[in-house]
């Protein structure tokens, strides 16, 4: 799944939105592209669990590595490896700037952590997979509060609804993780069983 692929184009691929834009487009076409599309066959138990995993990846933007490093993390929480594996993944950096609200879409969280616009308890992260833990404050920089995407945010234009995990300050670009998230909170469209299984063949 490449990344620089169109996010409409993977959005159809996936059968679910990924961006606002992507959202529009599926209404129109919701099948997958290409001149077969409308008339696929139905899918093998191999293809349906790697589209369940292709789909957790492009809801969170992860690589494959990325994903596989968080899988082995939850393999060994001594729990459910699929909901220690949603949990591992919401308490990243950028999926947590994209739940309070700080951003419209995955992409752009990732590119507001990258770019230094974010802090956890006072100070700046740039890496996105940083794992925030219960108890921690996430902030907009000072510095970067006049930036059009924040000032966008901060007017509760990208605000979803905030899940019970999060303490959010909208006017003042601020949140805190109040606990770790349960699986029923994680706002993810995903059946994590299947893709435990895709990797466990």
């Amino acid at each position: 799944m490449s990344r620089t692929r169109s996010k409409v184009r993977l959005s159809r691929a996936l059968g679910m939105p990924l961006t606002p834009k992507s959202a529009r487009h599926l209404e129109r076409r919701p099948y997958p592209p290409g001149e077969h599309g409308r008339g696929r066959k139905r899918a093998s138990n191999y293809k349906t669990r790697l589209l369940e995993k292709q789909r957790l990846r492009a809801q969170y933007n992860l690589s494959e590595a990325q994903l596989r490093l968080a899988l082995a993390r939850a393999s060994r929480s001594g729990g459910s490896t699929g909901e220690a594996l949603l949990v591992d993944l919401e308490t990243r950096l950028d999926a947590l700037v994209l739940r309070a609200g700080f951003s419209r879409t995955i992409y752009q969280a990732r590119q507001a952590v990258s770019h230094g616009h974010v802090t956890v308890n006072g100070g700046r992260v740039d890496r996105p997979s940083f794992h925030v833990r219960p108890g921690d404050v996430i902030e907009i920089a000072v510095a970067s509060r006049s930036k059009t995407p924040f000032v966008i945010a901060a007017a509760g234009q990208y605000a979803a609804t905030v899940p019970p995990y999060l303490e959010v300050d909208a006017d003042a670009l601020k949140a805190r993780l109040v606990s770790l998230p349960a699986r029923a909170e994680i706002p993810v469209v995903c059946d994590e069983r299947l893709v435990v299984e895709f990797y466990s063949r």
